[in-house]
């Protein structure tokens, strides 16, 4: 069992690689990390290849490097700009009348079936949102259930073809392949969420450098992700524009004297300063920090509204019982918590911070580390969820074991599989397939099907 993964997240600011692996007990391990600026990526898109591919290597290398050799699981963050979320329904029989993996795999993709996805999309999650066995209520964990029928509810998270292969293309240039995407909301509500969190329903608003992404996360799954192609560049770019300086002095100043906070009276807080003038950088001229703060509140304020609206929109406004978590860079603005709960009022507001991941190499306790992190939860800690990944694969995480115990789980799957179960007519005549895991079951049961 292969238990390292390389995470890589892809942004417009920045390339974060991580090489990771996860002991016996699910801890997380860093053994890498490699963080470069980005090139070729804008607003969550790859808009050089080349360049893309130059900065995913040089971040790659600089993990790898710290690593050593290993032949890690290469997993890779989608940006939601190119995301959309279909609801389905499935259902199918249970012949043997016990739900084993089987069962639940196959439901999945009759519920993917259904969804009749648009052929430019492909898969990126197949995630339940309740099982049904026979006519009972619904329940989350089916798995060794007795019963006759199993139905699911799902959300099918695709994301377009054409991105995908981009981000494919960039990797290979760097002599990667890619084993699994992750949708970056995903990720985010992943490293940020608690239990509690996720049973009451929470937004997640992530506020980058060029892109806001809004994730609803309900129960074990998301209801509603979107998407703005709004950041805090846009703040530097309004800056730039209306002080008539050039793009890095507005930066400067967003980063330095930002602040949506009543500017401090005290005679020592520095009222004014000077700006290079665009066109004229020999020349300055000098500016008040109140000529700033209307600049940057204006945005950020128009990013919430515009996010308020897509949540009203969509319905989901009501499912948001556990309040809004704000994070990305943009949070480290002050005054954005403050902002936030003015334009979304009555709705708890708070900013989150990822998981924290101790190790030597690197901080994770900063709201931009959110979507990493996920990315490495996803791919090394345990979880008793199901769900279908972009490989049309059942992800069940179950507890690494010794060499013994290995063999005796093995010996027992084995006499699990070799029941041969009947498949619904319904299913043959989708073609999904009974999926069978070992090499001496697809012998026997080739032998089945010829005989028949």
């Amino acid at each position: 069992m292969n238990n390292t993964i390389l995470a890589i997240d892809i942004s417009s600011t920045k390339i974060t690689s991580i090489v990771a692996s996860s002991d016996a007990s699910h801890k997380i391990n860093i053994l890498g990390v490699g963080n470069v600026s980005s090139k070729g990526v804008k607003k969550g898109n790859i808009v050089d290849i080349n360049q893309a591919g130059e900065s995913i290597k040089e971040s790659v290398n600089i993990a790898v490097s710290s690593a050593g050799m290993i032949d890690p699981k290469i997993i890779v963050s989608v940006s939601g700009a190119n995301a959309k979320t279909i609801q389905s329904l499935g259902s199918v029989n249970v012949p043997s009348g016990q739900i084993t993996q089987n069962e639940i795999k196959q439901v999945l993709k009759m519920a993917l079936y259904n969804a009749q996805v648009i052929p430019e999309y492909d898969i990126l999650h197949v995630i339940p949102i309740s099982f049904r066995v026979d006519d009972g209520s619904s329940i989350t964990n089916p798995l060794n259930m007795n019963g006759n029928r199993l139905e699911v509810n799902v959300n099918v998270i695709t994301a377009k073809k054409t991105s995908l292969t981009n981000i494919k293309n960039s990797l290979k240039l760097a002599n990667l392949e890619v084993d699994q995407f992750v949708l970056s909301g995903y990720a985010n509500a992943l490293s940020i969420l608690k239990d509690d969190q996720k049973k009451l329903g929470t937004a997640i608003i992530d506020l980058g450098a060029t892109t806001t992404e809004i994730v609803v996360y309900k129960g074990s799954t998301i209801i509603f992700n979107s998407f703005l192609p709004i950041g805090s560049e846009n703040i530097t770019a309004d800056l730039s524009i209306q002080l008539h300086t050039p793009y890095s002095a507005a930066n400067m100043i967003k980063n330095k004297y930002g602040t949506l906070l009543p500017i401090s009276e005290d005679e020592n807080t520095i009222k004014k300063i000077k700006l290079p003038i665009l066109g004229s950088e020999i020349d300055t001229k000098e500016i008040s920090l109140e000529q700033i703060q209307p600049i940057i509140h204006a945005r950020i304020e128009e990013i919430f509204v515009l996010v308020r609206k897509k949540l009203y929109e969509s319905s989901v406004i009501d499912s948001i019982d556990g309040g809004i978590i704000l994070t990305g860079g943009m949070t480290k603005t002050l005054g954005v918590k403050e902002l936030a709960s003015e334009v979304f009022l009555n709705t708890p507001i708070k900013i989150a911070i990822p998981k924290n991941i101790q190790n030597g190499y690197i901080d994770f306790q900063d709201p931009i580390m959110s979507t990493i992190v996920g990315i490495l939860i996803y791919g090394l800690e345990d979880d008793n969820s199901f769900e279908l990944d972009s490989n049309g694969n059942l992800r069940i995480k179950t507890p690494i074991q010794s060499k013994g115990e290995e063999k005796t789980s093995e010996s027992t799957q084995i006499q699990n599989e070799n029941i041969i179960q009947k498949q619904h007519s319904t299913l043959a005549d989708i073609n999904i397939e009974n999926e069978i895991d070992t090499p001496q079951k697809k012998s026997f049961f080739s032998k089945i099907l010829g005989w028949l």
